[in-house]
Parts: structure tokens; sequence; C-alpha cells
């Protein structure tokens, strides 16, 4: 099947971008008096130094919250002119209602719209594309879109395999019309669903809902074939920023900034390398926060921002890849 062209509306970009990180600070030497293993073993395989935990009392949608009210800020909106609100994340404060109804009242913006997204690690890229088709077409003038995870909940703290990846932590973005030439170029998104039980967490889903035989078994906690995913991650991301940036008729030559997923130092710099990519041009701070799932790629692009690695003008790559399997891409005129 020929895939059809998305109709083309109002460009829609970035307009004001927040983020909030735990203050509890959890370093590789603190991991070391919890399981066998040394700072040495996971800076040299993951490149994470440390992470970011939630303190007793501290849930997802206060994360998004806080990530989202510096957003709003910035963007010189007031939460009640927000129309639209989409909250990307695997670690809900609670099945029902959605993570972005609770934000949603935390913020006071009473006018929007809201709903969820469960894309894993992809999950922020998969919220921007679909704002993108709301805002474009004038459905509504504005959107927040935050990942927002706090993984620390969903994580075996005596399995060394998957604790030391994981952080917790939240990134929000308005988005809304911008100048022609400017803002979101293209998208591209896909899934591979056969993969799915290569990363996943089993337990409390219809499937296998919580009892004392699924909390003995550990099914509510994050298992990963982590050789697999590394393989499937490298193919699939630089698969991603190729095909979207056909869409624009680009290379990766006239990218100034790639911002990758900040899952593992290794996945990132072969994905770099396939793509003849230099590694000097890409956003890191994977040392500084582990992977934080969907808050990943939306606290980088926030701090590259701040830090002035990512200027008007600049042509922008954001690239995520988690379980489902699924992964996500899109091209960013800043």
């Amino acid at each position: 099947m020929t895939k059809r062209k998305p109709r083309r509306g109002l460009p829609v970009g970035f307009i004001g971008l927040g983020k909030y990180l735990p203050e509890k600070v959890v370093t590789n030497h603190d991991l070391e008096r919890m399981v066998e293993t040394s700072d040495d073993w996971i800076t040299t395989r993951t490149g994470i130094k440390e992470r970011r935990v939630v303190s007793n009392g501290q849930v997802t949608s206060d994360l998004g919250t806080c990530a989202s009210q510096m957003a709003l800020e910035r963007a010189g909106l007031d939460p009640k002119d927000v129309e639209l609100i989409i909250v990307a994340t695997i670690t809900p404060d609670m099945p029902f209602p959605a993570t972005s109804c609770i934000v949603q009242s935390k913020l006071g913006a009473k006018n929007a719209a809201c709903f969820d997204v469960s894309a894993a690690c992809s999950g922020f890229v998969h919220g921007v594309t679909v704002a993108k088709q709301f805002v474009e077409t004038g459905t509504y003038r504005n959107a927040l879109v935050i990942g927002a995870e706090t993984l620390s909940t969903i994580i075996n703290w005596k399995d060394r395999s998957t604790c030391v990846l994981f952080g917790d932590g939240a990134g929000a973005a308005v988005m809304a019309p911008v100048k022609e030439k400017e803002g979101i170029l293209a998208t591209y998104l896909g899934s591979a669903g056969e993969y799915g039980e290569l990363l996943m967490v089993p337990g409390g889903g219809a499937q296998f809902p919580a009892n004392q035989k699924t909390i003995s078994e550990d099914l509510h906690y994050i298992k990963m074939n982590g050789s697999e995913v590394f393989k499937l991650a490298v193919r699939l991301m630089t698969d991603s920023v190729e095909k979207v940036l056909k869409e624009c008729n680009l290379t990766t030559e006239d990218i100034t900034c790639l911002i990758p997923h900040q899952a593992n130092i290794r996945i990132i710099q072969a994905a770099a390398e396939r793509l003849h990519f230099p590694i000097e041009k890409v956003y890191l701070n994977l040392n500084r926060y582990g992977n934080m799932s969907s808050a990943s790629t939306v606290t980088a692009l926030c701090e590259a921002v701040e830090e002035g690695r990512v200027k008007k003008g600049d042509l922008v790559v954001l690239v995520a890849f988690g379980g489902g399997i699924v992964w996500g891409s899109c091209v960013i005129r800043w």
C-alpha cells in the first residue's frame, strides 16, 4: 500500500519548554551498596553516572505539573488558555483517570481536553505527532505535551541488569502555530509488536492482574532482554532518522543537533556511527539522569536549548525507541 502524504496545514512548533528532575540523586556508588555492581561497570557499559528518584509521596503527575508550569511560563501562556494536554507515560498515577486529567486539575487548565499516550520511551515523539495534527488543522490553538515518568516505582532494585539504567523525571513542551518553514517539518512512527516481550512489565493489566502470585513472581517490574533490545534499538533508530530526513529532502549533513533517547551510550554511539553523524553534534545528558523513558527526549531538548546547543534556525532531529516495540522521530527547524 502506498503511504498517503499528510495534508499540510498550519506550521506547528514548540513555543515553550520545561523540565523537572526530582531532588534525590542516586549515584552508581549508591547502587554498589544495593546490588552486586560497580561504578566502573555501569559507566563503561551505559554511560550513566547518576539518576534522579522521586521522594516519598511524589507521583508522575507532580513531576509533569512542575515541568508544565515552566513550559507555560516560557511560552507566556496561562493554564486556562491551554486547549489540549497529552501526557506520555508508562508510569501513570493510576490506571484511570488519565494522568493528563490529574495534571489538568493541578495546573488549573480547566479548558483543556486531556488524554494519555502509552508508547514507552518514544512516548514524547508519539505525543508530539498526535498534537501536531490537532494544531495544524486548527482543531486546537495550542497543545501541552508532557513526558513524565516515575520508573523507580516499577524497577526491581535487586535486579542489577535493570535497576542501574532508569531514572525519574519530566519534560513538557507547549506547541502552537509558528512561522512558515519553521517548527516540526516531519514526523515518523513505527511499531513491531512481535518483539513486545523483549521489554515489558507483565503484571498489573488484564492478563496478569495484581494478586499475591504476580507480586511474589515480580511481574510488576521491568523485564528486559538487554542484548536483543540493543540490536533492535541501533537498527531501528538509525532507520527512523533516515526515513524522517528523507521526507524533508534532508541528509544528516544538514542537521545541527541530534537528540536521541537517552538509554545507553553504546546504543547512541553505534547509531551515530551508522548514520555517519559526528558524536560531538549529538546531545547527551544520560550521564546525569539515566533512562527516563518518555521524559528523556523532551528533557534533553529543553536542556540543549538552555545551553545554547540549539539556536534559532537550527535543524534538530529527535529520535526514540522503546517497549512495544515502538519508535519515532521528528525533524524540527528551531
